[in-house]
């Protein structure tokens, strides 16, 4: 899948490699942000990522892993773990409506 509509999005899942530090903070941080929007925020393993994800946030080194995990959901690959373009992008999208393309 390559777009989501953001009324559609139910579930986003922070996809690790390890599933300790920095991309516990970023789940962290986007249920924060997500609050008010009623979106689920998971963090989770980049190969367990569950059949009910509509969107997944992983660093760019683990898009290979997430895509073959989870290839009908949309993706967001991000560069930095804290402040990342497109994670703001992500999050501006989910409040504010629209398309969400991976």
């Amino acid at each position: 899948m390559s777009s989501i509509e953001s009324k559609d999005v139910h579930k986003i899942v922070v996809a690790c490699d390890a599933g300790m530090g920095s991309s516990v903070m970023l789940a962290s941080q986007l249920r924060k942000q997500l609050k008010s929007a009623q979106v689920q925020v998971e963090h989770t393993p980049v190969n367990s990522i569950p059949a009910d994800a509509d969107v997944v946030v992983c660093h760019v080194g683990l898009a290979d892993r997430a895509r073959a995990t989870a290839p009908d959901v949309v993706l967001i690959p991000f560069q930095v773990f804290i402040g990342d373009p497109a994670v703001a992008k992500l999050v501006a999208t989910i409040k504010s409506g629209g398309t969400i393309n991976a």
